[in-house]
């Protein structure tokens, strides 16, 4: 639905993980050949869409959208391994295992968390939408995933209801 460039880095994945749901139409566009995921892997990968999504309602300051397990419970299930660049020795943790998908999202986070981003990455606060998108505006404020829909929207709700 946005109109917005991409996250950076791993938070892209995140990203597409959670707009795999088009809630105002129900179409939900999870399938395992996008993520490398078997048909029995696909229950657990809502589940981890669900909980990032409350997540990135919160950076937004909503609640979240219904209950939902903890994000930092099933991201505790994830092994990550410290990784070290043999060539300018930098570091970072990544996936001990690159098949499962909670593993790369626990690695994007993780990295997101050090490059001080992770909270840019929110979910639209229209109750239709809650599509995730990375706010770039200069005091971290954004409130839509799209200016021209989701906010003219809600700015639309809000003059008819003056009347």
């Amino acid at each position: 639905m946005s109109e917005r460039s991409p996250a950076p880095g791993g938070l892209a994945l995140v990203q597409s993980l959670v707009n795999t749901l088009d809630i105002e139409s129900d179409v939900d566009s999870l399938d395992g050949a996008r993520f490398g995921l078997t048909k029995d892997e696909l229950p657990a990968a809502r589940e981890l869409r669900e909980s990032l999504r409350a997540a990135l309602l919160a950076h937004a300051g909503h609640p979240p959208h219904r209950p939902v397990t903890p994000l930092g419970e099933l991201l505790a299930r994830a092994p990550l391994v410290v990784t070290v660049d043999e060539g300018d020795g930098s570091a970072a943790l990544a996936p001990a295992d690159q098949g499962p998908l909670l593993s790369r999202v626990a690695a994007a986070v993780a990295q997101a968390l050090v490059e001080g981003t992770w909270t840019r990455l929110k979910a639209c606060e229209a109750v239709d939408c809650h599509w995730a998108y990375y706010d770039r505006s200069p005091a971290g404020r954004g409130r839509w995933c799209s200016m021209q829909v989701c906010g003219a929207r809600a700015k639309m709700r809000r003059y008819r209801a003056k009347d």
